[in-house]
């Protein structure tokens, strides 16, 4: 049975044909009174009324249409698209068609709001980037300029000086490689080198590099009751301890004095592992949150600076973990802690 709302051109064709064959045969039948009249005007009507509908559409309407599906395509059909055009659009009624060029408008506008959106934050990046860059090297050339007009007579002043220049370097050196880093990540020359290993293993490592930075905090660490127990991940080793790094440093940063990091581990559904990092120090503001996974954005941008990083921690953090097909997530209230966490594969 045809349905009358979503007509194909073959069958509007013929459902015409046989409106008017059936009309002309019953007119020549109340004037002949003669059924094989009525049948042979029947049939040699539907025939050329069907084949003039179906060559009328054909030409003056499907023709026209799929010229438009020809400009949505935007490329040279291939022989898949062809086929397509020939065998399955003829069988495409109106209304499918309606839905086909709707839902291709549907995707240009998603794809020009895409387009807006990577064009500002690339506004935005380049913006912050040279800001970030600036920062050093003017106080690098300030330094330099208050060597080179004497500063160096009095020797604690050119250490002072020169100390601050070569931290300026160093910082400066940092950035550069964590762009690199994020660079290389977004265009996946860094592959994803996959192994099993146990991540509280890993979490030491890491603990025990940065350990003698929370000396004067008198930071501990310690593993959440019931995370003790070896636990094997499945996931690029290095660039975990990238991430832990990165998350475990900025717990000791924004840590308060004689404060605490607690590891917790937790075994979830689909061979999954939840791995979080919390702190007890200053906490985030809740409208911060939404944007912390954002390159150099910083919550408070004097107080960053005077701790230290690039602001691109935590961005190369949710690069890596998307790179293994995962997620992470970030928690946090004011003067009550932060905890960041992430998911990996439990084994292959």
């Amino acid at each position: 049975m045809f349905k009358e709302k979503n007509l194909s051109p073959k069958q509007l064709a013929a459902l015409t044909a046989l409106l008017l064959s059936s009309i002309i045969g019953l007119s020549v039948f109340v004037l002949f009174a003669d059924w094989r009249i009525l049948l042979a005007y029947f049939i040699a009507c539907f025939i050329v009324i069907y084949f003039l509908v179906d060559q009328i559409l054909e030409y003056f309407i499907y023709r026209k249409i799929k010229l438009i599906y020809k400009l949505i395509a935007s490329t040279k059909a291939s022989k898949r698209e062809e086929a397509y055009q020939k065998y399955i659009f003829p069988q495409k009624g109106i209304d499918d068609v309606r839905a086909d060029v709707e839902q291709w408008a549907a995707q240009q506008t998603e794809q020009i709001k895409q387009l807006q959106s990577n064009e500002a934050f690339r506004k935005e990046f380049l913006q912050n980037l040279s800001h970030e860059i600036k920062t050093p090297i003017f106080a690098i050339q300030g330094y330099l300029e208050l060597i080179a007009d004497g500063a160096m007579e009095d020797p604690a002043v050119g250490n002072k000086f020169i100390n601050n220049a070569q931290a300026n370097v160093q910082r400066l050196v940092g950035l550069l490689n964590d762009v690199d880093v994020i660079t290389n990540l977004e265009i996946n020359k860094e592959p994803i080198i996959k192994q099993p290993f146990i991540i509280q293993d890993l979490i030491n490592e890491a603990v025990s590099n940065l350990s003698v930075k929370w000396l004067k905090k008198n930071i501990q660490f310690h593993y959440k009751k019931g995370s003790e127990a070896p636990i094997h991940v499945f996931a690029d080793r290095n660039k975990i301890y990238q991430v832990l790094v990165n998350i475990i440093s900025n717990a000791a940063k924004y840590g308060k004095i004689d404060g605490q990091i607690i590891a917790s581990i937790y075994k979830m559904e689909d061979q999954k592992i939840l791995i979080e990092i919390s702190d007890d120090g200053i906490g985030v503001a809740e409208e911060h949150l939404p944007r912390l996974f954002e390159r150099f954005y910083r919550t408070d941008d004097a107080r960053s600076r005077d701790i230290g990083g690039t602001g691109l921690g935590l961005a190369i953090c949710k690069h890596i973990i998307e790179a293994h097909n995962e997620t992470m997530h970030i928690r946090s209230k004011q003067n009550v802690g932060t905890t960041v966490g992430f998911t990996l594969a439990s084994k292959a």
